[in-house]
């Protein structure tokens, strides 16, 4: 079967009401957060800190049958330009079950104009577009296809501040948020010791309890911190550094024992978790499937630390239909995550955007059955991207 088109696209859905009144707002609205850019901008509330994560592009990837699938990544224009100017004229006509030579064709591509940045943003969307035409053209959930399935239900952990409403939700895991940037010093560190001291008393000495800093620390700041958080007992302490800093994270290796290090979300593509896992700078890798190059790369970057021992935690999994299909057919993976920020008390299937993807239930989530994601998105929802608007909607993942 031959792709006929591959195309950018936006994805219009329906407008919902939950039909349960909130009994606050999400801690998105109101919580700091640290951030690369907070040297420059005040550290303020997600939805007003530059960089994070851009317009959502939609890519659909039609075979010559009319079938088709979508994938999907962030940072707008860059990005859709990329697809419908370059990758999709030289992957149009080829083998659509050929995703092992058309991502390296992508790859290959990419070497002039830069692997790394939002070139495997475009290659993500267009690999899981080809694995949902996949398993629809087979008629069969992509986590078959990619082995079938390794657990009934898939464990997942909290990302957010509304501890108190997580775990109303059944959730037993959970991570919160960096207040602060490494040029707060010792007040930005006092900072964090009581945030995640309140963490630990919410939920708990027998919970998992996980913290994000998201490249806000250099290698000084980090060690100094963790030597504070020794007695909070966190699971991991998630992406201090910036992902091109390899020998801070070897440093930090060796000067932090006893916390876990994971990291992973802003490292893309396979070459990165390589170089993690030789040298033993991380415990948990975590790959964001709609960043680092798609499934077809998530396999690879999976298989590189299962065969050091090292787990992996795909960044915002078990929040995403592409994210639920890896988690449920890969045995090293303890953890999908997903990101708990809609009001207070609004349950969360009242607050689903994407028809056909499950939501968690008492901390636990199961993928969708039906063929390739499982997404019910209605083809008349779907319209042609337009490269002269830059508006629409943000993807903004922590």
């Amino acid at each position: 079967m031959k792709i006929k088109t591959i195309r950018t696209v936006n994805v219009t859905f329906p407008p919902t009401q939950p039909k349960t009144k909130p009994r606050r707002t999400s801690w998105r609205q109101t919580a700091p957060i640290g951030l690369p850019m907070n040297r420059y901008f005040p550290t303020t509330v997600p939805s007003k800190t530059p960089g994070i994560g851009g317009k959502r592009v939609w890519v659909q990837v039609i075979a010559e049958d009319g079938t088709w699938g979508l994938g999907s990544t962030g940072f707008g224009e860059p990005v859709a330009a990329l697809v419908d100017y370059n990758y999709a004229p030289l992957l149009e006509g080829r083998d659509c079950f050929a995703t092992e030579l058309l991502n390296d064709m992508m790859w290959r591509y990419s070497k002039r104009h830069g692997t790394l940045g939002i070139s495997t943003f475009a290659q993500s969307a267009i690999d899981l577009a080809l694995w949902d035409l996949k398993g629809k053209l087979f008629g069969q959930p992509v986590y078959r296809l990619l082995g079938g399935p390794c657990r009934d239900k898939i464990l997942c952990y909290a990302t957010g501040d509304d501890l108190d409403w997580s775990q109303e939700l059944g959730f037993k895991a959970f991570k919160v948020t960096n207040p602060v940037h490494y040029d707060q010093g010792i007040e930005g560190i006092d900072i964090i010791e009581e945030k995640i001291a309140w963490a630990r008393e919410t939920v708990g000495k027998s919970t998992e309890l996980m913290f994000n800093p998201v490249m806000a620390y250099d290698v000084e700041f980090t060690i100094r911190l963790a030597e504070r958080l020794r007695p909070y007992n966190l699971r991991w302490l998630e992406e201090p550094l910036y992902p091109e800093d390899l020998e801070g994270h070897i440093q930090i290796r060796k000067a932090i024992t006893w916390i876990p290090l994971a990291t992973g979300e802003d490292h893309h593509t396979r070459i990165p978790f390589r170089q993690l896992v030789e040298n033993r700078c991380v415990d948990y890798v975590q790959p964001d499937l709609h960043w680092c190059g798609g499934m077809t790369e998530a396999i690879r970057i999976y298989y590189i630390a299962e065969a050091a021992g090292i787990k992996t935690c795909p960044h915002g999994g078990a929040g995403s239909a592409y994210g639920q299909h890896f988690l449920a057919a890969f045995p090293e993976i303890p953890y999908g995550e997903y990101g708990v920020s809609t009001p207070v008390g609004v349950p969360l299937e009242e607050c689903v955007r994407i028809p056909g993807v499950p939501v968690p239930k008492d901390g636990y989530v199961t993928p969708s059955d039906a063929p390739g994601f499982g997404m019910e998105i209605q083809e008349e929802w779907i319209s042609p991207w337009d490269h002269t608007q830059t508006g629409g909607e943000q993807v903004a993942v922590l």
